[in-house]
């Protein structure tokens, strides 16, 4: 193997990881759109297909089920040909899925449309904290990963602002609203062909060189050879299949990544960020679309704002304090939600309040905080398959919370159906504090071998 002296001269700068994250994380972008679009969107389909309650659910969700189904195949898709590579493909199908869904005739296209959206959102959601968690340097791993979920945040924003300038075009307005994902899919899927491939990939294929000239632009002459025989420790000591996840040494990580994937949803955020404009126009006095899509846009705001307070603090703070600070903060919102819907009529003012601070709690610690964690704590040789696992199980819970969410109001009212949600928080805060081990300032190998030794 060549030495790092052999490489040509270094361009290693903190601007070129940078870059490679942001681009990556468009990915992120993309999806958060992708499956906020649909708060304002649904307001205009249930009168233009006049659906049910039940038809409704199912068309806020299509997208969910779709994303089970790209979880699945994303670990295998990046494990057999890259990280890049599987990007690609779903840079692609955000392109293709944003056309079908602005053209469907009824209920049954739209679901099929926004069915292969969410196969995109699905690898993309696995696979961009991923592929930057494998890049970075471990002193700023914790901020670039977080850098997705800042992503994810903008493109909540991006569709809520979009949704409401697009809300006086009139009945047909839900059209444009899917079709204007086209071109921040087609972008992404050109920015794609200029970042390199994952060095932890790349090594475990054997095509070290290549690897370590990856490092090297990452982190430095001095640093990228250590890192690459880290990196190949590693992969020595794993066996490569599905099983050494069940094995002594990486079942109490996988059991903690598939917990807090499903508890970052049932914590009830979706709710907001999904059914916002509905319970705002419906529930809390916001009678007309424009008013109520205008309100989503502030949700939207403090989102993105709080998830650059995320992108800043995560790896000072670290990742347990983070994480039980939004549980609790969220535990808090949700009661203070629910009660809000006790009044008749409910106050806007309180209800939009209590909306907002849930989302800011949840942006700055769940939001970026369980994507980090399940990015840093698998082994090499199956992180893209153990991601899918984790990833699946966030996106099954996410369904159904989006599938039940107005049935369960229905059954025990919206107030019950928040505190259901803080009851949810509670638990989250109290695994957090049990069982969930620091990560901040580690490299992927320090935390993989930490697992090892904890079973032993």
């Amino acid at each position: 193997m060549s030495s790092i002296s052999d490489l040509p001269a270094a361009r290693v700068s903190s601007l070129y990881v940078y870059a490679v994250a942001t681009v990556a994380a468009t990915a992120g972008l993309l999806f958060g759109f992708d499956i906020a679009v649909i708060n304002g969107a649904l307001v205009y389909l249930r009168d233009q297909f006049h659906l049910t309650r039940f038809q409704t659910e199912t068309a806020a969700s299509a997208l969910l089920a779709g994303c089970v189904a790209g979880a699945g195949v994303a670990g295998w898709l990046s494990d057999r040909f890259g990280r890049r590579p599987a990007l690609g493909v779903s840079a692609l199908l955000f392109a293709l899925s944003s056309v079908g869904a602005a053209l469907p005739r009824n209920l049954a296209e739209f679901s099929a449309a926004r069915f292969a959206g969410g196969v995109a959102v699905g690898v993309a959601s696995m696979l961009s904290p991923l592929y930057i968690a494998e890049v970075a340097p471990a002193r700023i791993r914790g901020r670039l990963v977080s850098l997705n979920q800042m992503a994810i945040t903008t493109g909540i924003l991006l569709s809520y602002f979009v949704n409401w300038r697009l809300s006086y075009l009139g009945p047909d307005a839900w059209r444009y609203m899917f079709a204007s994902a086209v071109v921040p899919s087609v972008l992404f899927l050109a920015a794609m062909f200029f970042v390199p491939e994952s060095p932890r990939w790349l090594a475990e294929r054997g095509r070290e060189q290549a690897a370590l000239e990856v490092l090297a632009r990452v982190n430095g002459r001095s640093r990228a050879l250590a890192e690459l025989e880290g990196i190949r420790d590693a992969i020595a000591g794993e066996s490569g299949t599905l099983r050494e996840l069940f094995e002594p040494g990486f079942r109490r990580a996988l059991g903690i990544a598939v917990a807090l994937a499903v508890l970052q949803q049932v914590t009830g955020v979706n709710t907001v960020l999904f059914y916002g404009s509905v319970i705002l126009r419906e529930q809390a006095g916001h009678n007309s679309e424009t008013a109520a899509l205008g309100a989503n846009v502030v949700i939207g705001l403090i989102n993105f704002l709080a998830t650059i307070v995320a992108l800043w603090v995560i790896d000072r703070l670290g990742r347990r304090p983070l994480l039980m600070f939004s549980a609790g903060s969220m535990a808090v919102c949700q009661i203070a939600l629910g009660a809000a819907f006790l009044a008749q009529p409910p106050p806007a003012v309180l209800v939009l309040s209590a909306m907002v601070l849930c989302v800011a709690s949840f942006a700055v610690g769940l939001g970026p905080g369980v994507w980090v964690v399940m990015s840093e704590i698998f082994p090499t040789r199956v992180r893209g398959r153990a991601m899918s696992i984790a990833t699946i199980s966030l996106w099954v819970a996410c369904t159904a919370l989006t599938l039940t969410f107005l049935s369960l109001a229905s059954a025990v009212t919206i107030t019950g159906a928040f505190w259901v949600y803080s009851a949810m928080c509670a638990v989250t805060f109290l695994l957090v504090w049990r069982v969930l081990p620091e990560t901040k300032g580690k490299t992927l190998e320090e935390i993989e071998r930490r697992w090892k030794r904890q079973e032993r």
